[in-house]
């Protein structure tokens, strides 16, 4: 999961990639697939990194599991499944429209 605050935080501050992989060390590669979610950011990294853009951890970790609401679909995929819904919905009301007229009829 892309980490998203960490990243705002880093942008807001004019912080590079560069500059947070010469700190953990890694290469700006390995980096950016921590940042982007790809590879895993481990608990002294998370601390290396608050520390230097000078912020708690708490404002800039973000969990590498994906957030699962109680219909057990995750944030990205919520608007799909919702788009997904709506055309049931109206293929539903439709089917209930045409049994209607066959009952009256």
């Amino acid at each position: 999961m892309k980490k998203k605050k960490l990243q705002a935080i880093r942008k807001q501050k004019g912080i590079t990639q560069q500059q947070i992989a010469d700190i953990l060390p890694t290469e700006v590669s390995n980096y950016s697939r921590k940042e982007n979610g790809i590879t895993k950011i481990i608990q002294k990294e998370w601390i290396k990194i608050a520390n230097f853009l000078n912020v708690p951890v708490e404002e800039i970790y973000e969990d590498d599991h994906k957030e699962i609401n109680d219909s057990g679909i995750d944030d990205e995929n919520i608007y799909t499944y919702l788009s997904h819904l709506e055309k049931e919905n109206v293929k539903l009301r439709n089917k209930l429209e045409m049994l209607k007229i066959i009952i009256s009829g």
